[in-house]
C-alpha cells in the first residue's frame, strides 16, 4: 500500500515538465541528456526541472561530485508519485 504525500504528488502534476520527468525516473536511473531524449524535452529543462524535484526530495542526485553526466534517481517519495501518475492514466 503506496502513501503518497499529497502536496508533493500536486507538486508534481501541476506541471508537465515534472510529470515527464518523474515518469521517466521510474524505471531507471538516468542522465539529463538520457531524460531529454525520452521525453522530448529540452536539456535546459529537464536539468531546471530535476533541480525542483531534488529540491522537494521527489529526486536525487546519485553522483553529486561529477560535474557532467549526473545520474539522477527517484527518492522512494518519487516512486510512490510516480506510480500513482501511472496509476491514473490507466482510469
Amino acid at each position: 500500500m503506496r502513501m503518497v504525500q499529497w502536496d508533493k504528488y500536486g507538486y508534481v502534476v501541476a506541471s508537465e515538465y515534472r510529470k515527464k520527468v518523474v515518469v521517466a525516473l521510474e524505471g531507471t536511473p538516468k542522465t539529463p541528456k538520457e531524460i531529454s531524449n525520452e521525453t522530448g524535452l529540452y536539456l535546459s529543462h529537464v536539468s531546471s526541472t530535476l533541480s525542483s524535484l531534488v529540491e522537494k526530495g521527489i529526486a536525487q542526485c546519485l553522483t553529486p561530485s561529477l560535474r557532467r553526466g549526473k545520474i539522477f534517481d527517484l527518492t522512494d517519495e518519487g516512486r510512490k508519485i510516480a506510480e500513482e501518475i501511472k496509476s491514473r492514466k490507466q482510469d
